[in-house]
């Protein structure tokens, strides 16, 4: 568990399906993001999952326990290159407060300092400005633009969607957060 000066990161309890129902019910969660709108019935089992597993954590508002939305960070292979990719996604009602950079800087932090990470990644569509900002704002720099590299669904004549995506990097001699 982590905690900051507003929030604490945990793992996702049972318990939280109804608080993730309510941004992954939303179309506008995917707008950057693979999948769809999910009904509460699949919320309740994609909350079952991520109980089970330590890639996704919860982001709760410390005042109230209010899941407001998740962090992922997710190691790359191979293990030596020691190196982690962070993602995020939040309730749309929560968004442009500071939490995600405010979750973000948290977890980027511990993986230096808990997981002896070399290098932290993020990736992010051009588009999605807030996302962007968020990397930047916890100190990643931008690496480089790779072109038409996110599929995020089937359009309705089956045609893939493709994103584009920016890479941004921190390694832990840029560590300042």
């Amino acid at each position: 568990m982590l905690t900051t000066e507003r929030l604490i990161i945990r793992p996702f309890k049972n318990s939280d399906f109804q608080d993730l129902y309510e941004y992954l019910s939303l179309k506008e969660s995917y707008r950057f993001e693979r999948g769809a709108p999910v009904t509460l019935k699949e919320a309740k089992k994609i909350c079952r999952e991520r109980v089970k597993d330590d890639v996704f954590w919860a982001v709760t508002l410390k005042d109230t326990g209010k899941l407001i939305g998740q962090v992922s960070l997710n190691r790359e292979r191979p293990d030596n290159f020691r190196t982690w990719n962070i993602g995020y996604m939040f309730n749309p009602a929560f968004q442009n407060k500071g939490y995600a950079t405010e979750a973000a800087r948290a977890v980027i932090r511990y993986a230096f300092a808990e997981l002896n990470a070399h290098r932290v990644v993020g990736h992010c569509s051009p588009d999605n400005t807030a996302s962007w900002k968020v990397l930047e704002n916890c100190g990643m720099k931008k690496e480089g633009l790779s072109r038409k590299d996110f599929l995020v669904r089937t359009g309705e004549n089956g045609t893939p969607v493709w994103l584009d995506s920016f890479e941004y990097a921190i390694i832990e001699d840029d560590l300042v957060i």
